[in-house]
């Protein structure tokens, strides 16, 4: 299949024939915090020496280099980064001077619609929303215990969904997973663009089984590509022997975080491999993008991806796809 055809605008036949080095950057994002009001079960934080928020100035210093080395998209995410209001805001504002055309934010979806409406008027088009229960009983144990947040956030997303390209991740756990189709409903009928299943590893079979009816599908690319992946028989998470053992996306991707007072910040293979507790590929040196990008080009070239136990457990299906569509492209000589 296409890369255009699973649902992703970061993912296309024509960055896959052509990423490198040289190339523009194609999707960054940047951890702003460590701060959370959930306690969500599933969530294990970040590593150690990036807890806290990252300094303003550190912040700025990253946007600019990724838009001096071409990015147009950008996530913000934590924790949860609206708590960190003022750098968001001025973080938002700043990628759209220079010029990004995809400015996203990742969040749980709690704070207030004002502040959610002065992140869309900065310049922030595309918000994607934790949304792990159907029903509020089930929202308080996947918050952490928290009563009448499901009944804000669920608010917050048909507001959204009407202001904005706005997706929801539901992440499937034994606390959810009974309730799985009943929140993919939930999901398209608060009106949202798209639906992201993430299940925990050991969970990820268990979708081929989900009746999800035929509208709601169609409605929604990447859920579709997701639920035939897994009727399929293939992994959700995880490689197979016969996948690419190499990671091209490193080439024009990057997640970044630190720079809160512990050294830092660094740069990761990927946002997966930095919440897995994974460690950086190196420092992220502001002043010199081309030895970062460096860095990324020889751990594409030299880590093997089948012998990683995150990369090998936990790889999500697109990014699998996007690998396999860029390792196939240059043997087919098209890059």
């Amino acid at each position: 299949m296409k890369l255009e055809e699973i649902g992703f605008y970061t993912l296309s036949q024509y960055r896959a024939s052509r990423a490198s080095v040289q190339t523009d950057l194609w999707r960054c994002e940047i951890i702003l915090t460590d701060r959370c009001n959930f306690k969500c079960p599933y969530c294990r934080g970040v590593r150690e020496d990036c807890r806290g928020t990252m300094d303003y100035k550190i912040a700025q210093k990253v946007i600019m280099a990724w838009s001096l080395a071409g990015l147009k998209n950008i996530r913000f995410s934590g924790g949860e980064p609206t708590l960190v209001q003022f750098v968001l805001n001025n973080m938002v504002a700043l990628s759209k001077s220079m010029g990004m055309e995809h400015i996203a934010i990742s969040t749980n979806g709690s704070s207030s619609m004002d502040i959610y409406e002065g992140l869309i008027k900065s310049g922030v088009n595309d918000i994607s929303v934790s949304l792990d229960a159907c029903c509020s009983s089930t929202g308080k144990t996947m918050t952490g215990g928290i009563e009448g947040m499901w009944e804000t956030v669920t608010a917050n997303i048909a507001k959204l969904s009407k202001m904005t390209y706005v997706t929801v991740g539901i992440v499937l756990t034994e606390d959810n997973l009974a309730e799985a189709e009943k929140t993919i409903k939930l999901a398209h009928d608060l009106g949202v663009a798209d639906i992201r299943i993430i299940p925990a590893a050991q969970f990820g079979n268990s979708l081929a089984k989900i009746n999800i009816p035929d509208d709601i599908l169609e409605a929604h690319k990447i859920l579709k590509y997701r639920i035939e992946n897994a009727r399929k028989g293939n992994p959700i998470r995880g490689l197979r022997p016969t996948d690419f053992n190499r990671c091209p996306l490193v080439l024009d991707d990057m997640a970044v975080a630190g720079g809160c007072g512990h050294g830092g910040p660094h740069h990761y293979p990927c946002i997966i491999y930095f919440r897995e507790g994974g460690a950086p590929i190196g420092e992220f040196d502001a002043c010199d993008i081309k030895a970062v990008r460096q860095a990324r080009k020889k751990w594409a070239e030299t880590h093997d991806c089948s012998k990683d136990p995150i990369c090998s457990k936990n790889c999500l299906d697109v990014c699998v796809e996007y690998n396999n569509t860029w390792y196939e492209r240059r043997l087919a000589g098209s890059g």
